[in-house]
This record gives C-alpha cells, structure tokens and sequence, in this order.
C-alpha cells in the first residue's frame, strides 16, 4: 500500500511541476489555455476558472496542459491570444519550459535534503574498505571492512580510485598499504593475485570516506544546483555509452519506477526526495529527446521554423506526433513487460 501511494504522489508532483512549467509560460507569452489536466482518462475531480478547466484524471501516470490554438482546426486558432500567433520565440519557451521546470523541481528537492541532512563532502587522502573478500591476499594480510587506507608504498592516497587502480597494475609485486584503524596507523604488505586480463586483484573493495556537512539555505540551494547538472552529466554519458554499445540498455518503466519508489519510501522521507530529484531530472531529459509527441520534437519543428522562416504544416506536424505518441504508447507497453517478467524472476 505504501509502494502505491508514494508512487501516486511522486508523479503527481513531477508532473504537476511539469505542466505548471508549460502553462506559467503561455501565461507569461498570452497564450490562452483550455485545460490543465493531472493524469489520462476519465475525469474524477476539476474546476474552471476564467476560460481555464483543470483538472484530475483518473490515470495518474501523465499530464497535459491543451492551448489556445494548438489544433489547426479549431476556431480560436487566429485569435491573438493562439499560440499559432505567437513569435517563434514565445512558443519555443513554452515548449522547454516544462521539462525546465523538471530541473528546477530537481534543485529545490535537493536543497531541501541537502539543508536538513548536510552536503556530502568526500574526505580527501582515505579509501575506506567496505569488503573483504576470503580466500585472497587482503584477508590472509589482516585488512578488515571498516580500515581507511592512507597511503600505498610510503605514497598518500590521492583519490579512493587511485587504491583499486594501484592494485589492479600491480600484479605479483608487493604493495604496502599503511592502514589507519581505531586512531592507529600500521603497515600491511601484500601481493595481488594476477586475474584474468592480466591485472591485479586483492580482494577487498574501498568506498570514498563521506561526512555530511552543515549547511544554510543559500548554500543548500547552491549544492542543489550543482548536483543536479552532475547528475544530469553522468545521465547523458551513460545514454551515450548505451548508444554506442559500451552500456545495457537498461531502461525501466514505470512498474520498476514504481518499485524503487516503495523501496524509498520505506527508507525514509529523504531517500523518497532523493530519488524525487533523480526521477525528475530524467523526466526532464526525456521529453527533451528530439522524438516526435515530445517536447523536444515541438522544439525541433520550431526552431527549422525559425531557421526556414516557414512554418511546418500543422496537420503533417499532427500526424508525426500521433505517430510517435502511438510508438510510444507501444515502447511503454514492451517495457512494462519486461518490468513484469524481471520482477516475477527477483531480478530488481
């Protein structure tokens, strides 16, 4: 029950801020807005203000903001207040304002952790082992989980990697490791066991040392931004990767989605933010991918409007985001699938 509930929330918020990124820019740009609308479907609760309805449908998993002048057909369509009517400018920041806002979502959510929990900070010069596996050279050499490793032959450790990367083209030669444990530092000498690949392995794994750091609201809000564009970073290398062939394509839906989500919640209201943050950097990227029925596509066509000084044919425009819309439909249905099979299989 928690599970269907945290989801329900978490997209409704994503959303919510989503459309509102939409519709607070066609009010900036005068553009008229029939409905507001929280989810597909059937109708189960509005209102209507001005010529404005909004709206909560019964499918949650969706939202849409309907503008004055968008249906090539529909008899507003020349109004001054149509989004037809407006520059290419006006409309082009209607259409990236919604996943803009996915970003800002992300930042605040972020600051919000970051002010109540602390920045994590990496503690520079440590690696911290978090596992020893039996049976190689760190175990019969003494290390333990919960050692902090400070430097390897005589030399500080520089960075948590530069431990695993020392180790791994070292093997058969001996490497000692000065550990510190329980306020006292020691020596340890081992030697890598060679693997296949030709490199090193000592069999334990070593983790940054992180404290939480005290912050106050702007500087918050400042790690909040910071964070969000690494995250935003490593999501674009890891989708290039997987275009190329160097990564899976290991894309969840939403039944997945929905699962991490339960797992958060049962972890705690700041874990559920985190991951509130995460989801909605990805929902901004996502519908800035340049494929049709997205945001990004919308853009596409206008920004070879600005460049051509003509504009796309409305109902051939139409027609590509219907197509992509039911490709998409037809993406979700296989991905959810295969979300069901691998749960049903424990593989999470």
């Amino acid at each position: 029950m928690l599970t269907v509930v945290a989801g329900i929330i978490v997209f409704g918020v994503l959303i919510f801020f989503h459309e509102t990124g939409h519709f607070l820019a066609a009010r900036l740009a005068g553009i008229g807005v029939h409905e507001f609308s929280i989810g597909f479907g059937p109708r189960l609760w509005g209102f209507t203000r001005g010529k404005t309805a909004y709206n909560l449908r019964a499918i949650p998993y969706g939202g849409f903001v309907r503008l004055v002048g968008m249906d090539p057909r529909e008899e507003e369509r020349d109004a001054p207040y149509s989004f037809a009517r407006k520059t290419v400018g006006q409309r082009l920041f209607v259409m990236v304002a919604g996943p803009a806002m996915n970003f800002v979502l992300a930042v605040f959510a972020l600051a919000v952790v970051f002010y109540y929990q602390g920045i994590p900070v990496i503690i520079p010069g440590v690696a911290q082992v978090t596992e020893v596996l039996p049976g190689y050279p760190a175990a019969a050499a003494g290390i333990r989980a919960g050692d902090r490793i400070v430097a390897v032959d005589g030399q500080p450790v520089r960075d948590w990697r530069s431990v695993s990367w020392s180790i791994a083209k070292s093997p058969g030669s001996k490497k000692v490791l000065t550990v510190e444990r329980d306020g006292r530092r020691f020596d340890v000498v081992l030697v890598p066991r060679l693997e296949e690949g030709g490199q090193g392995r000592a069999g334990f794994l070593v983790s940054p040392v992180i404290v939480q750091k005290r912050a106050g609201p702007f500087k918050a809000l400042a790690a909040g931004g910071e964070y969000t564009w690494r995250i935003t970073g490593l999501i674009l290398e890891f989708l290039g990767k997987m275009v190329i062939g160097q990564a899976p394509a290991d894309v969840g839906g939403p039944v997945r989605v929905v699962v991490e989500i339960g797992k958060a919640a049962e972890s705690g209201l700041f874990a559920l933010i985190q991951l509130t943050a995460f989801l909605s950097i990805n929902l901004g990227l996502f519908n800035l991918l340049p494929v049709p029925a997205l945001d990004g596509a919308r853009a596409g066509f206008l920004l070879w409007e600005g460049i051509t000084r003509r504009p796309v044919d409305p109902e051939k425009e139409n027609l590509v985001h219907l197509v992509g819309f039911a490709f998409l439909l037809l993406l979700m249905v296989v991905v959810t699938y295969r979300d069901f099979v691998q749960l049903s299989n424990g593989i999470q």
